[in-house]
């Protein structure tokens, strides 16, 4: 590899992964409450609730991010009540707005999923005894349900995460300049393909690797108890 080349993109590329922390955080957080209240609703005895739940999770686990991310941002666009209402024109005129709801929307549905399945996984046993002790519903889940459930969650939350992170490469599609975007530009004046993209994609793995690094980190601590 040119070693000038390198030194050019780099510094670039590091812009991008600035950008590309940033909407991977955003979609997380917003994602993954909602994606708490959709697993709650899926475990609702109202069927109505847990089924709209249930459907919002097919849709969006079923459908490509990359179709998903061009229905928010090029489709609601042409939508008259959304350009009429600045709110919602605000979220879907900008790319890196969009790309964050987008992400959010996509990651919510499949963290409904590993929340549920992490919420069933509750002894029904602590449950009962939580009653037992006068505990209201709220302070239950608080202190014993998803505790226990973000434990047997943690290691499929934590392949959604690397997921997510690769899944900001499409803001690019939408003029958002991430690692992937500004790797497009670079390649679009020097012509190095290979060697760009193989900057950019160093870039993902390392952040992926430090975020799994996090992840087990946080994973002993909350099984720090458990008999080995």
């Amino acid at each position: 590899m040119d070693i000038e080349l390198f030194w050019q993109a780099v510094p670039v590329l590091l812009k991008g992964l600035k950008i590309t922390a940033i909407l991977t955080f955003l979609s997380v957080l917003i994602g993954f409450n909602l994606g708490l209240g959709l697993a709650i609703m899926r475990l609702s005895s109202n069927r109505i609730v847990s089924g709209f739940a249930k459907g919002y999770s097919t849709v969006f686990r079923g459908t490509p991010l990359l179709v998903q991310i061009f229905l928010l941002y090029y489709g609601l666009g042409q939508l008259s009540f959304i350009k009429d209402n600045a709110a919602l024109w605000w979220v879907v005129s900008d790319g890196a707005r969009c790309a964050v709801l987008a992400l959010a929307l996509n990651t919510a549905a499949y963290t409904s999923e590993i929340l549920r399945g992490g919420l069933m996984s509750v002894p029904a046993g602590l449950v009962e005894a939580a009653q037992a002790c006068g505990m209201s519903r709220a302070l239950r889940f608080r202190r014993i349900e998803f505790p226990l459930a973000i434990r047997q969650a943690l290691p499929a939350y934590g392949n959604e995460l690397i997921l997510t992170v690769k899944g900001t490469s499409l803001a690019s599609t939408i003029t958002v300049l991430e690692v992937t975007g500004y790797a497009k530009r670079l390649m679009s004046q020097t012509y190095a393909v290979f060697e760009i993209f193989a900057i950019a994609g160093v870039l993902y793995l390392a952040t992926n690797l430090v975020l799994i690094t996090l992840i087990r980190g946080l994973e002993r601590h909350l099984t720090r108890y458990q008999a080995r």
